[in-house]
């Protein structure tokens, strides 16, 4: 490790007497499968993350709503170091790319700022919340992308029952009890029915003089319906099974205003105290330092093999690459970054052994899938289109197999038992505010 470290210092030159040198930034799921996919390869391979953990994506909706902990659905990047002996892990941020000099600068917070040479470069850094250019929305409407997010949102949720339980206020207590979400998409539609659950079920009879199951829950779309990316008789299926949850669903509504007192859509306020933004996703900073063109959402336009054009050695994966297939954009799902970061690691290590790859990148498509709350998920496949309790059955083994360590899956596994059985979730908790030190 030492000797690895040694040679990210600036000087080190790219010498042919040297180990190639594999760069990669991010350790999402697209990251993280290109390492593994490198393992067995003669090459050096540093990692570069500015989070020490691993995070299950589709499952932060139920840390944001209490189901499960942020220790359930997260690993630490580190742990890949033991199984993989080419592997280093640098806990910092990337700053700056130099294709040219085949260098970027990464800012750590103990050493600050040091460039690393690399000969091969692949950014697989995901997405962050898009606010269609009102940014200022953030700070009213936070997204969902991070455990610090989902753990914010709990916060917001859980505080917002506490406040309605307080105060005197007819009007502040029904401010307070109205959540509403903006964007149907998977992740909006998986937030609002578990949320929905948790305040029919979960918080039954734990407040004395409100009813939390009296809470407005609303989601907001601009699009005529909820999850556009599913065939329209699931989407009609999911709005109902929403409506049967309590949820009020309001499509082709576009959002004109957040504040701290709610949201203007449609020309109509609606006073509400927690605001969640699951609408849009844009691409980090990080393709566009490389330089290459990009599409409105930031991401790096490649080519079939998923290589940035006019820069050797250098490729985007996962939701950072816009990638075209039969004239369709490759979704920015989960299994796609997958497929991606293996595909990358493969043509580098069949490049260091001097093979040409002839095939480019295919996805491979198993399916998508969402939960609609306790007993209930949509799939489609092709031609096959399928919704309720035994598609929501094979929704949750999919995703225990899923977590990123066996730890994490027997955890989940316990957890949801006990969910499913008492409709009590065990991470209910409001973090306390840091206090000012006294005098």
């Amino acid at each position: 490790m030492s000797t690895m470290l040694a040679e990210l210092r600036p000087d080190r030159a790219v010498s042919p007497s040297l180990r190639k040198r594999v760069v990669i930034v991010g350790g999402g799921f697209a990251g993280i499968a290109v390492a593994r996919a490198l393992r067995r390869a003669d090459v050096d391979v540093v990692l570069i993350d500015r989070r020490n953990h691993h995070i299950f994506q589709p499952l932060l909706y139920q840390v944001a709503t209490a189901v499960l902990s942020p220790a359930e659905i997260a690993a630490p990047i580190r742990q890949l170091e033991v199984k993989q002996r080419n592997l280093s892990v640098l806990l910092a941020e990337v700053t700056s790319v130099d294709v040219a000099s085949r260098t970027i600068e990464a800012s750590s917070p103990v050493v600050g700022v040091r460039k690393i040479a690399f000969d091969y470069l692949v950014v697989a850094t995901g997405m962050r919340p898009s606010y269609f250019g009102h940014d200022e929305f953030a700070q009213f409407a936070p997204g969902l992308k991070s455990l610090s997010d989902a753990e914010t949102i709990r916060a917001k949720i859980l505080g917002a029952f506490e406040a309605a339980a307080t105060t005197e206020d007819d009007g502040e207590r029904a401010r307070q009890m109205t959540f509403v979400l903006v964007g149907a998409g998977p992740s909006g539609v998986e937030l609002a029915a578990s949320l929905a659950q948790m305040v029919r079920v979960t918080l039954r009879g734990n407040f004395r003089h409100i009813d939390p199951a009296q809470a407005s829950i609303i989601l907001l779309d601009a699009g005529t319906r909820v999850l556009p990316t599913f065939a329209e008789p699931l989407s009609r299926r999911a709005t109902r099974r929403l409506t049967k949850l309590g949820v009020k669903v309001l499509t082709g509504v576009k959002v004109e205003t957040v504040d701290a007192e709610g949201v203007v859509a449609g020309g109509n306020r609606i006073p509400s105290a927690t605001v969640l933004w699951t609408a849009g996703v844009a691409a980090s900073p990080i393709p566009k330092m490389l330089g290459t063109k990009t599409d409105r959402a930031g991401r790096a336009l490649v080519d079939p093999f998923l290589k940035v054009v006019d820069a050797p050695g250098v490729f985007v994966v996962g939701d950072a690459a816009s990638v075209m297939q039969d004239e369709h954009p490759v979704p920015g799902v989960a299994q796609a970054a997958i497929q991606q970061g293996r595909f990358v690691g493969r043509l580098i290590a069949k490049e260091l052994k001097g093979r040409k790859v002839e095939r480019p990148f295919r996805y491979f498509d198993k399916g998508n899938m969402a939960v609609v709350g306790k007993n209930y998920a949509v799939l489609e496949r092709g031609w096959l289109r399928t919704s309720g309790f035994l598609t929501w059955l094979v929704w949750a083994f999919v995703h225990i197999l899923a977590l990123p360590q066996l730890q994490n899956r027997l955890r989940v596994q316990r957890q949801w038992l006990w969910s499913y059985f008492t409709g009590q979730r065990s991470s209910r908790l409001i973090p306390e505010p840091p206090r000012a030190p006294s005098a």
